[in-house]
């Protein structure tokens, strides 16, 4: 019998502190993989304490003008991360560093859960490729 996997985003695990999104956005490397802009920044080796690898995930109110819609998407970007940042975290973990990032909904339509796992995937898969080079 295999044992059970539980993939749980924790309160450490996300990333809240104004202080370190605002350096993500202005010294982080971003990319695109519509409809989502993915920010991340390798902090260097993690602190005892904190976790390896934090996540923020934010929706204009631009385009989305009801909280609602703005927390659905949210919610499902969350879902898709949650779900599928298992071999990330192996990744960040193996090498030892601290990474954090921020993926920004820039769609202008609401998204479906699938379209959602399926960007995600690619970004994470993305990500993973530019973390790991030598693959």
């Amino acid at each position: 019998m295999e044992p059970i996997t539980i993939h749980t985003l924790g309160r450490a695990e996300r990333l809240k502190h104004r202080k370190l999104i605002d350096d993500l956005f202005k010294k982080g490397k971003s990319f695109v993989v519509p409809p989502y802009r993915l920010y991340y920044k390798n902090l260097g080796t993690p602190d005892a304490g904190k976790p390896s690898l934090q996540f923020g995930v934010g929706v204009s109110k631009r385009y989305f003008k009801k909280a609602a819609d703005r927390n659905r998407i949210k919610r499902l970007t969350r879902e898709a991360y949650r779900t599928q940042c298992h071999h990330l975290k192996s990744l960040v973990e193996m090498k030892n560093i601290r990474l954090v990032l921020f993926f920004i909904y820039t769609g202008k339509e609401l998204p479906g859960q699938q379209q959602c796992r399926e960007a995600i995937d690619q970004g994470l898969e993305k990500l993973s490729r530019t973390l790991s080079p030598n693959k």
